[in-house]
């Protein structure tokens, strides 16, 4: 029997994808039954909540938990996160909910709001906030590390996310990130003007061979990192900055700061990638401190999750929600053009 493990798309640390093949000597077997025998500490009504979601299947084709097993299927399975290894307490921090019914949730988030605990941040986090404001859910009580989570944003990035409240929407949520159905679309300021209005950026993405806490672009088909591909559409230019639209094919972690970095454009203020420099225009005293008080208004990278589209987990429907560019981009993109309008850069 051959068992693969890999990360699924921005679901990286959130989620699993299983691969097995069975043996050319396997008998008949239920499939809960022949994942139960494969996945330690799985229970038959997560592998069954799963299959209802769409998201056990057999030789690319969704099958029920009653599925017998046959000599060399494949099976793949996408499978939330294991129990949690630290408590999770309930905290009232403040969360903006656009939309919400019995089974997901949309938040649009603010900035310096990490989203789920890690090294470093075990309390304070968005997940902390919903364990808060959804305590009555069983689902927010059931021990899982990151309770409805199907995807995630910078700690610094603004903007759109979407949260299950029950197993089968999330389950369901997590398939359409793996088969890569979810619109998204980003706003960003960068630095530079772009020699092209729009364009894409192919590279895979992997932690730096330098630093561990950044990204960095490999070739792609390199043995290093993972196929990531970010479309970009230049909306302004603004002297030295352009404000752009980013559409994710793949969601990988850091990708629009990586590949922006990469291709010599980093997001405004983003220190990890290189933009909190001067990267272009004067280095007279007045521009210095033109830019030191932009990045005061702004003291983050200039990213927000604007957009968000998928298919509801439950009715099917198709479900467009979209959000107003956070207060401090736009004062600093108005600051700009005012900037750039009193004076000649050509």
């Amino acid at each position: 029997m051959s068992v693969y493990f890999d990360e699924v798309e921005e679901l990286q640390e959130l989620f699993e994808h299983w691969r097995f093949v069975a043996d050319k000597g396997q008998g008949l077997l239920r499939i809960d039954k022949f994942i139960a025998n494969r996945i330690e500490n799985i229970s038959r009504n997560k592998i069954k909540s799963a299959a209802e979601a769409g998201c056990i299947l057999v030789n690319d084709i969704p099958v029920k938990p009653n599925y017998k097993v046959k000599p060399d299927d494949t099976i793949s399975i996408v499978l939330a996160h294991p129990p949690r290894e630290i408590e999770i307490i309930p905290q009232d921090i403040p969360i903006n909910i656009v939309f919400e019914d019995d089974d997901i949730i949309v938040v649009n988030k603010q900035a310096g709001l990490v989203v789920h605990p890690g090294c470093g941040n075990y309390s304070g986090t968005l997940v902390n906030a919903l364990m808060y404001h959804f305590k009555e859910l069983p689902y927010f009580n059931s021990g899982e590390q990151r309770p409805g989570l199907v995807h995630r944003i910078d700690k610094d990035t603004t903007g759109l996310l979407v949260i299950a409240k029950n197993e089968f929407a999330l389950n369901n949520l997590a398939n359409q990130f793996y088969k890569r159905s979810i619109n998204r679309k980003y706003i960003a300021l960068a630095w530079g003007i772009f020699d092209k209005t729009e364009g894409s950026i192919i590279g895979n993405i992997g932690r730096s061979l330098n630093n561990r806490k950044k990204m960095s672009i490999f070739p792609e088909g390199s043995n290093y990192g993972k196929h990531a591909i970010t479309h970009y559409k230049v909306i302004e230019n603004i002297g030295y900055v352009s404000l752009v639209e980013c559409k994710l094919e793949t969601g990988r972690t850091h990708q629009i700061r990586a590949h922006f970095e990469y291709i010599k454009h980093p997001l405004f203020n983003d220190a990890k990638y290189g933009g909190s420099n001067i990267l272009k225009g004067t280095i007279n005293n007045n521009y210095k401190i033109f830019i030191q008080n932009c990045f005061n208004i702004i003291p983050r990278h200039a990213l927000h999750a604007k957009s968000l589209g998928f298919k509801h987990p439950v009715t099917g429907n198709q479900m467009d929600f979209d959000s107003e560019i956070p207060s401090d981009m736009v004062e600093v993109t108005e600051k700009w053009r005012n900037f750039i309008s009193n004076r000649n850069i050509s």
